[in-house]
């Protein structure tokens, strides 16, 4: 006779469920085989509600982010990675069952997470640099991610846990959680966007008037919450030149991000804040200081601007193809590169610089 499992985890989501949505029966999917054996989809399973408010819409929830059946992880406050994921897509009239790339997208993220053991929390974003919806005609290309309007944060056997929401969001929207924040972007546009529900339809935020003041004045007074930035191309190369072997440091950026990294430099340095360029093989910290220079330390650089250096800097960062040196810095040069776009197979669709 087989042990019956515990599904103290899985029991406390249906509950905190069943209290918005009464007897409602959602469109459930669950895997087949479990990721741990094989499986191609890490979450246990998503469930899909029908939500009247504050628009028609599908209210998707994720089970398995969190430990569902007994406990596992050693640390006892949270139950899991401490979160499910959550994401409202508007829904239209006739429509009965929930798009299939809708929990595509959302089993992505947990192959991200599972992947790489980086966790979302509110303020938190994404670049999926590409429609989110690969075949709709869609201006959404990233993700942020805030706090379920509905769901609270509930505490399990397992431990608590978090109800996190994904948000469809444009590319001029994530440039400005970048360089303001995430949870300020998003609640300058909530009439535009109630409850954070995704519409694949709809055109960014900023062509507000209202919105791109508020976001403006956000940027200016608070400057940027984004202490560490991802960055795909991203070099500290070193070469020896000259007849007495001087050495030579170029600091090499791609053409993609260079005006956001431009933006977030004049929200975090001139706020005596530091920004950090994380990259595959190094990081480079830049720090405000009243003395321009660097150091070098094995996989980690560090660059200190003064006010005249960032905006020296800043007017050079633009997403061309060059390279330059700063007035006020001996010994480094910037390069920017071209980056190149490409889609699922591999194939280049834009390049940029």
């Amino acid at each position: 006779m087989s042990e019956e499992v515990a599904t103290v985890g899985w029991d406390a989501i249906d509950q905190e469920l069943s209290q918005l949505y009464g007897e409602q029966e959602p469109k459930h999917y669950g895997t087949m085989i479990p990721y741990s054996l094989g499986g191609q989809d890490p979450l246990d399973g998503i469930s899909a509600y029908k939500s009247e408010t504050p628009i028609p819409h599908w209210h998707f929830v994720t089970y398995g982010f969190s430990e569902l059946y007994e406990k596992e992880f050693e640390n006892e406050e949270y139950s899991g990675y401490g979160f499910e994921l959550t994401f409202r897509l508007v829904r239209n009239e006739d429509e009965e069952e929930p798009p299939a790339w809708a929990l595509n997208l959302l089993q992505n993220m947990g192959r991200y997470v599972f992947n790489s053991g980086n966790v979302f929390r509110a303020g938190d974003y994404l670049d999926a640099n590409g429609p989110i919806c690969l075949d709709a005609d869609t201006q959404l290309t990233a993700l942020a991610f805030t706090n379920d309007p509905e769901l609270s944060e509930i505490n399990t056997p397992n431990g608590k846990l978090e109800f996190i929401q994904m948000v469809g969001i444009t590319e001029d929207e994530l440039e400005a959680m970048q360089t303001w924040n995430t949870l300020g972007v998003l609640e300058a546009g909530i009439e535009q966007i109630p409850s954070f529900i995704t519409d694949l339809t709809r055109t960014s935020l900023l062509q507000h008037p209202e919105i791109t003041e508020e976001v403006e004045r956000g940027m200016e007074e608070d400057g940027s919450n984004t202490g560490f930035l991802f960055v795909d191309q991203l070099a500290w190369q070193v070469e020896k030149k000259g007849w007495f072997n001087k050495q030579s440091n170029t600091v090499q950026l791609g053409a993609k991000q260079a005006d956001v990294i431009s933006k977030l430099l004049r929200g975090r340095i001139l706020k005596g804040k530091n920004l950090s360029l994380v990259g595959q093989q190094i990081t480079i910290i830049f720090k405000a200081d009243q003395q321009v220079g660097y150091r070098e330390n094995e996989q980690e650089m560090t660059i200190t601007l003064n006010k005249a250096a960032v905006e020296e800097l800043c007017q050079k960062l633009v997403p061309q193809e060059s390279q330059f040196e700063l007035s006020s810095l001996a010994g480094v040069s910037f390069q920017i590169l071209k980056t190149h776009i490409k889609n699922q197979e591999g194939a280049v669709e834009k390049t940029i610089g």
